[in-house]
């Protein structure tokens, strides 16, 4: 099933307030019960609401449970902050690569690490990014405008660029976001983004970029192919059963994970607070599909959803099925997260305890549990400490 691009970008949108509004509005039974087996400590769940900042949220959500694994604190980091430096810089690869690169409000967790390194850090407290009068973040008209302007700046009849350009673009943002503070105060220290990093002692060296797919060798790091991998940012390529090994030993050792995943798929449930992949397929009711959909009865829609009443029997995954899916489109750069835990259903089943950013309006309060299967099946890429990486798999990748 093919999905244009701005659909892509609308999942990784707060569900809660486009239309999957619907699912929250369902009766809050809980038909999986899940017993943690290991659980990692991570920061408090975070709402983007109608931004396609998931990757922000997601990649700074790492950073703030390993500075809470370092005994370095309890961190609340400005999202927006890593937004507004990554959109500029955006700005400038689009305007000079003429347009033919990937501008949009998404982004990918090696962004918020090469935030961090060039400019800092600062605490969501001195810079929330709220200055057109909306008190959550809602940012299709600044995205629209954003692009726009840059796509100006191209088109512009005068044969060369003026000098005031992106000058211009910094203050759209400020506009929207706020000017970024030189200096700011923290537990009655003053710091600058930098410092506060200095301060931190936060090294982005130390963290991984790991994927699996067939279209490239083994072992060896890659640029991941996917729109909005606009800095090019390389990836470690694993086979899928060594990347799963990467993933529990992480778990298991206190070490939480970035999840790039697809969560478009019928498998997926946020409401329910679940993510399988079911061994029956059903049908797709795209395009024409969807005029007989509204021909059936109720009881002939009803058999073919996913009931979500008790668990099922999922699909063995394997490295060919990834592939196939990446390559037809299937397996998109939806959503970024976190993965914090290991937990088991009441046949035993594995699942994955993921720390999402769409608020704690579901059923497990801003959390929720995907299944091994949907994991294996439907990750894009992981990003961990090289240190939660087995010996074995690190020597293959040349890791020091």
């Amino acid at each position: 099933m093919n999905r244009n691009l701005f659909l892509i970008s609308l999942l990784c949108l707060s569900f809660t307030n486009f239309s999957l509004l619907a699912q929250d509005t369902e009766e809050k039974k809980e038909v999986y019960q899940f017993s943690m087996e290991k659980e990692v400590p991570v920061t408090s769940v975070k709402d983007q609401y109608r931004a396609g900042t998931c990757w922000s949220y997601s990649g700074l959500g790492l950073v703030e449970a390993e500075l809470l694994r370092l005994g370095k604190g309890d961190f609340n980091l400005s999202d927006i902050f890593v937004v507004r430096k990554v959109y500029e810089q955006k700005a400038k690869k689009y305007v000079r690569m003429h347009g033919k690169t990937h501008f949009a409000g998404g982004g990918a967790f090696h962004d918020v690490f090469w935030v961090i390194d060039n400019y800092g850090i600062i605490p969501e407290a001195e810079y929330r990014g709220l200055e057109y009068g909306e008190d959550n973040h809602v940012h299709g008209e600044l995205d629209a405008v954003l692009r726009a302007y840059v796509d100006a700046v191209i088109k512009n009849r005068n044969r060369k660029l003026s000098t005031a350009w992106f000058r211009g673009f910094q203050g759209v943002l400020d506009a929207y976001l706020g000017e970024v503070p030189e200096k700011f105060t923290y537990n009655g220290k003053e710091y600058t983004p930098k410092s506060f990093v200095e301060e931190l002692d936060f090294n982005s060296d130390n963290y991984i970029n790991l994927t699996s797919f067939t279209h490239h060798p083994f072992y060896e790091p890659f640029i991941l192919e996917i729109p909005d991998n606009w800095l090019w940012g390389q990836a470690y390529n694993l086979p899928v059963d060594e990347l799963m090994e990467v993933l529990d030993n992480a778990i298991n050792n206190g070490y939480s994970a970035a999840w790039g995943s697809d969560v478009s798929e019928k498998g997926f449930k946020w409401s329910r607070g679940v993510a399988i992949v079911p061994s029956e397929d059903r049908p797709d009711l795209d395009g024409l599909e969807r005029a007989k959909w509204e021909e059936l009865s109720s009881k002939e829609k009803e058999a073919l959803l996913y009931k979500f009443d008790e668990p099922v029997a999922e699909k063995e995954i394997t490295q060919e099925m990834r592939q196939i899916a990446f390559d037809n489109y299937q397996t998109t750069d939806d959503h970024g997260m976190l993965i914090a835990g290991i937990a088991k259903d009441q046949n035993g089943t594995k699942y994955y305890y993921v720390k999402n950013s769409w608020n704690t309006n579901n059923i497990y309060d801003g959390y929720f549990y995907a299944s091994e299967s949907f994991v294996k099946y439907k990750t894009m890429n992981i990003v961990v400490h090289k240190d939660a990486i087995p010996k074995k798999i690190a020597k293959k990748l040349n890791l020091k």
